[in-house]
């Protein structure tokens, strides 16, 4: 192989000063972003202040794409059966068809032993706010998803940056550049090396992330304020919760099963984790995680086909979402609702709140204007589900590595045990 990426050791041996360290930087700015928009509003409001945000977000998703293409492409062009490509794939959705289910009993048991809707007041927002939610989630079909997956053009699914489009492209382009053997081996270390140069533009790009955190974080406080938070407390705080238990317990236990602890690996990955609960987007932190992920251990493959996979299939926490809120609805609104058929909507394409609309019509059409309860705070729960999806998708990556037989135990357990910082993504990226 001309190239490789991430299996080299990782950053610096110089330790940075304190206050060079992105995840530092990213809290810092997290918490003065919220403080400009307690008691700023006006100025936290401004299109300036939700630029930055939105602005490091695009420029996140600006080389997704990319990322995905580049790596998917080498990981498969790179194997010499092309049966390994299938056998990754089944045993990746198992993975998340398992774990999902588990999220959401999680979810169920919480929220029926708690019960944070009981005893609920009336809405504080009108149940007219959620008509487009419902429209747009009553327009989901499961074959439009799958239709949805082939793109009209590849041109059209990079421009308009649909992971599973141009990861479906992705991997026939693989098998085509497999298959043509040695013939390929030129355009494979050109796509090597473009990978190497998309990485060192997260680099770059990485280096902004405080600023985008302190304009997501700015704008969110002051456009929502806190007394929405307030007047639904219970049911934020029961989410997260629930959200924890299912990372430490469940994903605690599988992380043990594989060998290794889910606080290392938290702590391993603290600075996505970070970005993601500025920007309220998980996607902000798909690029460096799927470089964390290769230097961890995992294979090239493994991870250029779970992460984008499980990004769209793999969303323990919008399934833990889904069922809280469902649930707190139903209680709110004194209706018994049947949970169970809401894993049938688990797969229904699009944001959380639009998948809760259709879960809700799926379950009790009475409960849709219910949403009118959660408007006000779906902002601040699409943090914490952002969060848990990411978890759950970087510890899906490790089992499958893992279940593959292509987990590297002696980079595991050393990266693990040291601080890497994104910003040092460059380092990690060598010729062999």
């Amino acid at each position: 192989m001309a190239a490789t990426i991430a299996t080299a050791a990782p950053a610096s041996a110089a330790k940075k000063p304190w206050y060079k360290v992105l995840y530092i930087q990213v809290l810092t700015a997290i918490v003065l972003g919220v403080i400009v928009g307690w008691l700023w509003p006006d100025l936290a409001t401004n299109d300036w202040i939700k630029a930055l945000g939105d602005g490091f977000i695009k420029l996140i998703k600006m080389v997704i794409a990319p990322i995905i293409f580049c790596t998917v492409v080498a990981g498969i062009a790179h194997i010499q059966d092309a049966k390994k490509v299938g056998r990754i794939g089944v045993k990746a959705l198992v993975y998340f068809e398992v774990v999902s289910t588990f999220a959401l009993i999680i979810g169920l048991f919480v929220g029926n032993v708690v019960r944070p809707g009981a005893g609920f007041g009336s809405a504080a927002a009108s149940a007219q706010a959620v008509e487009t939610f419902a429209k747009q989630a009553q327009a989901q079909k499961t074959v439009d998803f799958f239709l949805h997956i082939i793109p009209d053009t590849v041109v059209g699914a990079f421009a308009s940056g649909e992971i599973l489009q141009v990861l479906l492209f992705s991997i026939l382009f693989g098998f085509s550049l497999m298959g043509l053997g040695e013939r390929g081996h030129t355009l494979r270390a050109f796509i090597d090396d473009a990978a190497h140069a998309v990485f060192g533009v997260i680099a770059i790009v990485m280096r902004a992330a405080p600023i985008g955190a302190f304009g997501a974080m700015a704008y969110t406080i002051g456009k929502f304020g806190t007394g929405t938070i307030l007047n639904l407390l219970g049911l934020i705080a029961t989410f997260y919760v629930t959200a924890i238990l299912f990372v430490v317990v469940v994903l605690g236990i599988i992380a043990r099963i594989v060998g290794f602890s889910i606080f290392k690996f938290l702590a391993y990955i603290k600075d996505e984790l970070l970005i993601v609960l500025g920007t309220s987007s998980s996607e902000s932190a798909l690029p460096s995680l799927m470089e964390k992920l290769e230097r961890l251990g995992c294979s090239k493959s493994v991870v250029g086909l779970v992460v984008p996979t499980g990004y769209s299939f793999n969303l323990d926490g919008t399934n833990i979402y889904m069922t809280l809120a469902t649930l707190f609805i139903a209680q709110a609104l004194g209706l018994l609702v049947a949970m169970l058929t809401s894993k049938g909507a688990s797969g229904i394409t699009g944001a959380g709140f639009i998948t809760l609309a259709a879960t809700l019509a799926v379950v009790d059409a009475r409960l849709v204007p219910g949403m009118a309860v959660v408007l006000g705070i779906d902002k601040f729960m699409s943090e914490c589900r952002a969060l848990t999806n990411l978890c759950g998708n970087g510890v899906a990556c490790v089992v499958v590595s893992w279940w593959e037989g292509e987990l590297d135990r002696s980079r595991l357990e050393t990266n693990l045990n040291k601080q890497v910082d994104p910003t040092d993504m460059e380092t990690a990226v060598t010729t062999g």
